[in-house]
């Protein structure tokens, strides 16, 4: 209830906070140059995933933004909630299998990477060139697993649907690791760190040794993409905060799944769209920018 002495305005023409420069974005085909640029601005700044697609955004021949997609994991619990008749069953052979994972491959892909220049963050690109890639992609499908996607809406805002946050395959497996060996609390990186380094001689190298043992018996990564020597290489050059954090990584990090479909026919986007061109249709819609 207003009272006598106050009064109530209302705008209904009042204006929207809009970035000029968005108008001469565009989103278009990328390469690893692209990736090269702005890799050092993400957390996983050395990896890529298998089977790597760039997408860069443009701004007066300038790349501000760039989005790498891969080929998406076969098996993928949150993906078989979505999708049931996915998930193996009883009675599974090679060529049901062989045929699961093709159908996979050409209908899916997967946001793995993605960085936007800190110049242009808060100005709604990041969703927008999210959106405007996976029409781009051709796929019927574009999965995204990202554990931001618990602070920052932008997969939401991109049309994408998420499943409920799960604990990792190894959640149970790492936490009772960590607290056999360490008083720190799991998640607490940094306090593990000193606790490994206040150890001395023999001490210190028996529980670095633990931990390398631990992660590379228990990391699916580290499995699939080194094998023999490649893998002893890799063992001797890790050091240990990086073992930590990948044993970490491997328990306790819960990414979001999210799924997204796309409404256009495939091959009827082209290579190259404006960053406005997503608002022209909902999420969802089909594209109905002309250019």
């Amino acid at each position: 209830m207003i009272s006598d002495t106050e009064t109530l305005i209302k705008r209904f023409d009042s204006p929207c906070a809009r970035f000029s420069l968005a108008d001469e974005m565009f989103v278009e085909r990328g390469t690893k140059e692209d990736w090269d640029l702005l890799h050092n601005l993400h957390y996983k700044a050395e990896k890529l995933p298998i089977g790597p697609r760039f997408w860069r955004l443009d701004l007066r021949g300038n790349t501000i933004g760039v989005l790498v997609t891969g080929t998406p994991k076969g098996m993928l619990r949150e993906r078989h909630i979505v999708f049931p008749k996915l998930k193996p069953g009883a009675g599974e052979t090679r060529l049901t299998n062989t045929n699961r994972y093709n159908f996979i491959n050409a209908n899916f892909r997967v946001i793995s990477r993605f960085v936007v220049d800190t110049m242009y963050r808060g100005i709604g690109a990041g969703y927008r060139m999210m959106n405007l890639v996976s029409r781009m992609e051709g796929n019927t499908f574009m999965e995204i697993q990202s554990s931001m996607s618990k602070f920052n809406a932008f997969g939401q805002k991109a049309g994408f649907k998420f499943v409920k946050p799960m604990n990792a395959n190894n959640y149970d497996k790492v936490m009772k690791f960590f607290r056999l060996h360490f008083a720190s609390s799991p998640q607490d990186f940094e306090a593990i760190i000193q606790e490994i380094e206040a150890k001395r001689g023999g001490e210190r190298a028996k529980i670095e040794e633990l931990c390398k043992d631990f992660y590379f018996r228990n990391s699916a990564m580290e499995n699939t993409s080194n094998g023999g020597a490649g893998m002893e290489r890799r063992r001797e050059t890790m050091g240990t905060r990086e073992v930590v954090k990948g044993i970490q990584q491997i328990g306790l990090s819960s990414p979001m799944y999210g799924i997204w479909k796309c409404p256009d026919p495939k091959g009827s986007v082209p290579d190259k769209l404006p960053l406005l061109a997503f608002d022209t249709q909902k999420p969802g819609e089909r594209l109905k920018w002309h250019g």
